[in-house]
């Protein structure tokens, strides 16, 4: 039997940094892009609730009943936090239009905020507090996988962002509760007793176990993890260190430090990514590029004789030819080309799968993975080059799409984007006046105030 470890000086500091989240103030700019990704959030939610597997997870959660201390978005249905979380993360990750830690692999904001929100709810919470809250769940989602090394981690088949995640929303509820070091210290034990996901989920094509791994159950496992330790469950007080530990488990060449390393100097928010197309991250550089030699050039699919689109090789992979329309490189980029842009109704169309213009166009497409391209983990990169049916080729390329963190979306495109996203479930002036309560949160003194706004 293993003998129990002495506190580390490493879970000392997470542990402190982590109950003193509530009380600490958000830098305005981290302030600002939390809010923008908490609109990003919500809208794919709502879009989420509508899709098969958010109606599944709503499906599930209605009959379990439980108190009445959150909402689930897109309905008039009021649960248990765990049930809303479960299944608010679901739906927020129905599909493609969540945002991403390209440097990490994971989706903060379909976990974290879930978790967050629910408790806010539930205790009636400031919406300052619930911003610290999420800032803080970004925060340790990517640095655990950062920690982790996230490419060697998911090479042995486990699945970044559920892990990730996990962490995410087991933080973000302890700063919810207010949990104290101590406490805090058991429910990241809790949580990695929870830690699960594997990568077979990529085989799903209805993308509901996906939804469920990478959205619904990281949001649920981490707000249990810190809602037990509140009714006296107690156990390991650092899981990272001892033996065995965490780190040595998952990933023996993990670097620990890297989970507290400057904390509350760098805040991963910042390195997010909110996707300006609703469609699978490894294809946002793709089309972008198109989009810009559209403009440039004046491609159609008449002028259009062939067009070859260079990926980095594990992004290819995600998206060669899928059978779901919108992770489907090849099928968007003749969506694109055809339509002059892509939108979340023409992304998410799988009757255009079969559009016999859109197949015709898809013969004169190409995509091949290139070496040469810089290997950056999720970096929304593509060089692209065309024929024109003139005999004139044009090569463009990006290195850092439209909403990565490198080129990040403005206020006024997510308002775009959400608005998309939103007026299909709740109108365009009850999503306009969501949008706009949610980029004020830090002023609400009650997030519950939310849900009459949400609900439909």
């Amino acid at each position: 039997m293993s003998k129990a470890a002495a506190v580390s000086p490493l879970m000392q500091r997470l542990a402190r940094y982590i109950a003193g989240a509530h009380t600490r103030r958000l830098p305005a700019h981290v302030a600002e892009r939390a809010k923008i990704h908490l609109v990003d959030t919500i809208a794919a939610m709502l879009s989420g609730s509508r899709l098969f597997p958010g109606r599944c997870a709503i499906n599930y959660v209605k009959p379990l009943g439980g108190a009445p201390q959150a909402g689930v978005i897109g309905t008039r249905l009021v649960t248990s936090v765990l049930n809303a979380a479960l299944a608010n993360g679901t739906c927020g990750h129905a599909d493609e239009t969540d945002d991403t830690h390209p440097p990490t692999r994971t989706h903060p904001g379909t976990s974290v905020v879930p978790a967050a929100l629910a408790l806010a709810e539930m205790q009636r919470a400031s919406g300052q507090h619930f911003l610290r809250a999420m800032v803080l769940g970004y925060d340790l989602c990517a640095r655990s996988m950062l920690a982790l090394k996230a490419p060697e981690f998911v090479a042995t088949g486990r699945h970044a962002g559920a892990h990730g995640q996990l962490f995410g929303a087991t933080a973000a509820a302890a700063c919810m509760l207010k949990l104290d070091a101590r406490s805090v210290r058991y429910a990241i034990s809790y949580a990695v007793q929870q830690a699960a996901g594997v990568t077979t989920l990529f085989r799903d094509s209805q993308h509901a176990e996906k939804a469920f791994a990478m959205g619904g159950m990281p949001a649920h496992n981490g707000l249990a993890a810190a809602l037990m330790i509140t009714h006296g469950f107690t156990g390991v007080e650092d899981v990272f260190s001892g033996e065995p530990d965490f780190f040595s488990v998952f990933s023996p060449a993990s670097e620990p430090e890297l989970i507290a390393h400057r904390l509350g100097r760098d805040y991963e928010i910042l390195r997010g990514g909110i996707k300006r197309w609703c469609v699978g991250g490894p294809i946002q550089g793709p089309l972008h590029v198109l989009h810009e030699m559209m403009r440039m050039h004046g491609l159609t699919p008449e002028n259009v004789a062939s067009l070859t689109a260079r990926l980095p090789d594990e992004e290819l992979r995600v998206v060669n030819d899928r059978e779901m329309s919108d992770i489907s490189l090849q099928h968007l980029l003749a969506v694109m080309l055809l339509d002059g842009t892509v939108t979340f109704a023409t992304a998410h169309d799988e009757a255009r799968m079969q559009d016999k213009r859109v197949l015709a166009l898809k013969q004169r497409i190409r995509a091949v993975a290139d070496a040469t391209i810089p290997n950056k983990v999720r970096g929304w990169r593509c060089i692209m080059d065309v024929t024109m049916k003139d005999g004139r080729r044009f090569t463009h390329q990006t290195m850092a799409a439209s909403g990565s963190a490198e080129n990040p979306l403005t206020r006024a495109q997510v308002e775009e984007k959400a608005l998309d996203l939103m007026a299909p479930v709740l109108g365009k002036t009850r999503s306009s006046v969501l949008i706009k309560a949610l980029l004020a949160i830090d002023t609400l003194k009650d997030v519950r105030s939310l849900r009459k706004l949400y609900s439909c």
